[in-house]
């Protein structure tokens, strides 16, 4: 089973930054636009005060508020942020499941499809959930990906992204309408994209889920996954 380390890679090789420079104590990212994940610096140690000094610099220099996603065993850099007046924002959980925990049951016909480009209404339906041209742009980045598009009552009812790094597969950007929410939409399409990362090799599907969201925690659980990590960000307060 994958632990939390070896999602926090998974994350970062299927969610990918514009760009990644190693500098002194922190990994950076330029994050393009792309969102929190792909914009927040992480520690490689236990920085000082003179390393978050160095790292705020940095940041603003790629035009980015200062970021910090706090992993586990970052304790004492969470300490020194919340001193400095950083706000706490998204307690993010991470799950894995086997991947044939999810491949136990054939997709209704018409029900899911992988694909790659995206058409234009699966653009649609993640631009109504926030994921505009900046995060469709992380999703080109990623190596081995595929978009899962679900049909519902004869009707086209969500998106969700899928990517595979080693052995493990990463669901992001699972986006339902609202008129089809409630009716097993997200349970298929993390089923067909567990199915599409099975014939690519993967042992392992993951997902990231903010612990605030009960419901898709709910969801998760119920399919299988397992917790087995948690992030947190400290933003500088603007």
């Amino acid at each position: 089973m994958p632990d939390a380390a070896t999602l926090y890679e998974v994350c970062e090789r299927t969610w990918p930054p514009a760009k990644t420079v190693t500098s002194g104590a922190w990994t950076l990212r330029d994050g393009a636009q792309g969102g929190k994940r792909v914009s927040a610096a992480t520690a490689l140690g236990v920085p000082d005060g003179a390393d978050i000094a160095q790292a705020e610099e940095a940041m603003r220099g790629m035009g980015q508020t200062p970021l910090f996603m706090i992993r586990e065993g970052d304790d004492a850099l969470d300490a020194q942020l919340a001193t400095r007046g950083y706000d706490l924002i998204d307690e993010v959980m991470l799950y894995t499941a086997p991947i044939e925990a999810l491949t136990d049951l054939p997709i209704p016909r018409v029900t899911c499809f992988s694909i790659w480009e995206p058409l234009a209404i699966m653009k649609e339906i993640w631009a109504q959930g926030g994921v505009g041209p900046a995060r469709l742009d992380v999703m080109e980045r990623a190596a081995v990906k595929t978009g899962i598009l679900s049909r519902w009552n004869e009707k086209p009812a969500g998106v969700a992204f899928a990517a595979i790094h080693g052995t493990t597969a990463m669901v992001h950007a699972v986006e339902v309408l609202p008129h089809q929410r409630r009716m097993g939409v997200a349970d298929w399409m993390m089923r067909a994209a567990a199915i599409w990362a099975a014939e690519q090799g993967a042992t392992h599907i993951s997902v990231l889920c903010v612990t605030a969201n009960k419901p898709a925690n709910a969801l998760y659980t119920k399919l299988g996954f397992t917790p087995v990590g948690t992030y947190h960000y400290r933003q500088e307060p603007k």
